[in-house]
Parts: structure tokens; sequence; C-alpha cells
């Protein structure tokens, strides 16, 4: 494919430049949404690796355009590129498969297919059948492209390190412009919330996407040895990430990559799994005997979140009593178990919750930000939103999915000789980032937005395109 001439970009410019001027002139926001559309189309034709390529940057610089037009919710512009190469993969597929017959043997693949087959079923038996299509149609554009080209795409190592750098620099920039915007208000807490705004709607989103990028930043320090330049930018954007969690002060993702770190140092000394079981069993024995005098403890403890402390905020995490934050999301997941027990096989239908959930209020669980139309937040949980929603077989297929990515990287991590530092490095990051989503996962739930579903699933991709490439090595045709 020939490549892209200055006259090519002069043109784009122009006509991107007088969409914008026309849908401001004419007060119509959709005249500026058409020729992205356009421009999308010809790029994913022409020049599908390098538009998929170009989602990792986009995905954390990405604008809702809900926040502009009230009629409609688009990221702009990583969902027509979902889009579009979902499209135009399904009709290469058809013509000419490019998918090798080993891939739909895969766990990750399988179990995939499976909780996308019971998405379905449940968006036919949904309590409001077009809410729940428009996610079943969002989980194939978000997830197919992404999981399934990207297989064949990240056979190529040069391709995971493209993708891991340009999704760090998109973090970066989204990271540095909330520190630098953070900053002018010299820091404050109740600022985090929103100096994100436009690429991250809130700092619960924001914290999320900048703790797994961390461990993706780190894996490129150590792994990219070219030029002293390179290097030190490398080294400002994992300080700049770091900063950025910091400053986010979101409770949920500075957890998650605390236990993230714990677990990858686990899996690293490989602990025997008789130790982790035991160990586990005197945690729940623990928790079981002394659970009255954990309840007293946190009946006693009053720290309000909204504080800049570290060391306060992480202990705020164990408020129950008067912190705001906590007891509206004890009352989310209270209204997701009620719904589960009046729909427990189908559930509410994909993506209903925030339509369902005002009448499973309880007077007792209400707070001073409870809201009947799930404008903050969702279930606040992607386990029990999915139980709510899909019922038990749904949560059975999601755990199970979640089960599979974790095995295969585990194995895979195990199977690399030490040898191979470069891939042992890469599948040590991507467990990490992994860990940190789906621990952060118990308590926010983001997996509906490109923010997190692009780098989840392209890791996911990663991991099984690492593992079918070395089952190919050990046994050739």
């Amino acid at each position: 494919m020939q490549a892209i001439t200055n006259w090519s970009l002069v043109i784009i410019g122009v006509v991107l430049s007088a969409s914008f001027g026309l849908s401001l002139y004419f007060e119509a926001p959709y005249i500026f949404v058409i020729p992205p559309f356009l421009a999308a189309v010809y790029f994913i034709v022409f020049y599908t690796e390098k538009t998929f390529l170009s989602l990792a940057l986009f995905a954390p610089l990405s604008v809702n355009i809900e926040e502009y037009t009230s009629d409609i919710g688009l990221y702009i512009p990583t969902e027509p590129i979902l889009f579009g190469l979902l499209l135009l993969l399904c009709a290469t597929q058809i013509k000419s498969p490019f998918l090798g017959k080993e891939i739909w043997k895969e766990p990750i693949i399988y179990t995939w297919l499976i909780l996308l087959a019971w998405v379905f079923v449940t968006s036919v038996t949904s309590t409001n059948p077009l809410i729940s299509f428009k996610f079943l149609l969002a989980k194939c554009w978000f997830v197919i492209p992404i999981l399934f080209f990207g297989t064949t795409f990240f056979q190529d190592e040069k391709n995971i390190m493209r993708f891991f750098t340009l999704l760090t620099i998109g973090v970066s920039i989204t990271a540095l412009y909330t520190i630098i915007h953070h900053a002018s208000y010299n820091f404050g807490e109740k600022e985090s919330h929103w100096v994100m705004y436009p690429f991250f709607k809130d700092h619960t989103i924001y914290g999320a996407t900048v703790a797994l990028s961390i461990p993706i930043s780190f894996a490129l320090l150590l792994l990219v040895k070219q030029r002293p330049l390179t290097q030190f930018l490398l080294l400002l954007m994992a300080i700049i990430l770091l900063l950025g969690l910091y400053f986010s002060y979101t409770r949920a993702a500075w957890l998650s990559v605390i236990i993230a770190l714990l677990i990858g140092f686990i899996i690293h000394i490989k602990l025997k799994k008789q130790l982790i079981i035991g160990a586990g069993i005197i945690a729940i024995s623990f928790l079981t005997f002394k659970w009255d005098a954990i309840q007293l403890e946190l009946s006693r403890n009053k720290q309000d979140h909204t504080t800049e402390d570290f060391g306060e905020r992480m202990q705020s995490a164990g408020n129950v009593t008067t912190d705001a934050s906590n007891l509206e999301r004890i009352n989310r997941w209270s209204c997701a178990i009620e719904m589960f027990k009046e729909k427990p096989v189908f559930g509410f239908g994909p993506g209903t919750y925030s339509f369902e959930y005002a009448r499973f209020q309880r007077p007792e669980n209400l707070t001073i930000i409870s809201t009947n139309f799930g404008d903050l937040g969702n279930a606040h949980s992607e386990y029990l939103s999915t139980l709510s929603e899909m019922g038990l077989p749904g949560i059975l297929f999601f755990i199970a999915f979640v089960f599979s990515v974790f095995y295969t990287s585990i194995q895979l991590y195990y199977q690399t000789s030490p040898n191979e530092t470069t891939s042992r490095i890469l599948i040590m990051a991507i467990i990490l980032s992994l860990s940190t989503y789906f621990i952060h996962a118990f308590l926010n739930n983001f997996l509906d937005t490109d923010k997190a579903a692009v780098p989840i699933f392209a890791l996911c991709a990663i991991v099984l395109s690492l593992k079918l490439k070395r089952q190919l090595s050990t046994n050739p045709k």
C-alpha cells in the first residue's frame, strides 16, 4: 500500500476544518461527525493495520459526543473505527478466512463466545430489548476486531511493542493534561473528580486506565534500550503515569496496583498452590471468627474520602458508616443483588441496570448522593452488574472468561524460559495490567467503554498470539 501523501493530509485537514466550521455555523454537531466517519472508512480499507494500531493512541484520547449532543453516545474517533473494522474483518473472514482453526480451541475465545451468545439470549428476554441489543452491538465492535484480528496481528512482536508504545503515549498525554489542569486548582480533591474532562467522564475510569498502563510503561522502559533520548522519554512517561495515578485520588486504582504487584510477586516466585490455598483458608477462618470485631472497628472508622492525604484516603476505604461514596456503592450493590433475586436466570437484560435499579433502593440505604437516574455510575461492579443484567449464567460465563485469561497468561509465563527475557517481561506486564483492571472491576465497571475495552481485549489478544506462536514453534506442521 502506498504511503499517505502530503496532499491527502492537506485535503483531510481542509475537509475536517470546513465541517467543523459548518457544524458551528448551523449549530448542527452531526455535520462534524460525517467527515471523520468517511476518513475512518478510507483508512480502515486501505491502511487496516495502521488503523488498528491507532486505536491504542486514540482510546485514551477519545471524546464522547454525548457531552455535546443529548441524543447520541459515541466515542470519537474510536467507535466508528471499531465498527468499520468489525464489518471489514467479518467480510474478509467470510471471503478468505485468515483465522486459523487452532484459535477456536482456545479457552479465552470460546468462553467469550459463550458469554456473547448469552448476551444475545438475555437481550431477547430483556425488559428493554432496544438498549440490550445496542449493548450487544457495542460488545461486538469492542471485542471482535481487537480480540480476533489482534490474535493474528500481534504474531509480530514488533506490533506488540508499537501497540504498547502508542497506548503509553496516549494515556501519558491525558495524564499530563489532567495533572496540569489539576495543578491550576492546587491539586484539590474535589477538582480531581472532573479535571480529566473531556477525555474521561470522572476520576474512577481515569484512575483505572492509568493503573493498567503503568506495568506496560515499565515493560517498555526495560525492553527499549536504543537511544538515551528514547529511554529518557519512556522514563518521563512512567513518572507522569505514577503522578497521574497518585493525583487521581482513586482508592480503587491505588489498591488494584498494590494487589497486582503482590499477585505478580507470587507468580514470579512460583509460590506453591498448597501455600496459597492454606493462606486463603487461614484468612477466611480469621474473618469468620473475628467478624464481629471487624464490624465494630469499621463502625468506628469516620475517615472521609474527601482528603488529599494518601494514608487518610486509603483509611477511608473502610469507612462504611459516614463516607457517602462507600455507602452509595453499597446501595448500588444491594440493588444489583435484589435485581438478581427477582430475575435470577436471565436478569433484566444487558445495559438495563441504570434504568431498573431505582425501585430496588431501600430507604435505609439511600445517601446524600443517591439518584434514580443512574447518572453517578452504574452498579459499581463489573461482576454484580453482570449478575443483575444477565443472571447467574451470565456471571458464571464472565468469571469463566476472566479465569481463562489469567490461567492462559500465567501458564504461558511459566512455559517461557528465563532466558527469554523479552517474552517474560511482556507476559508479566500483561498479567499485572489485567490484574489491576479485574481487581478494580469489583468496585467499578468500565468494559462498556473504549477506554478499558480496547487495552483489555488487546492484552488478551497478545496473550493468545504469544501462546499460538509458541505452539507453532514447538510443534511445527
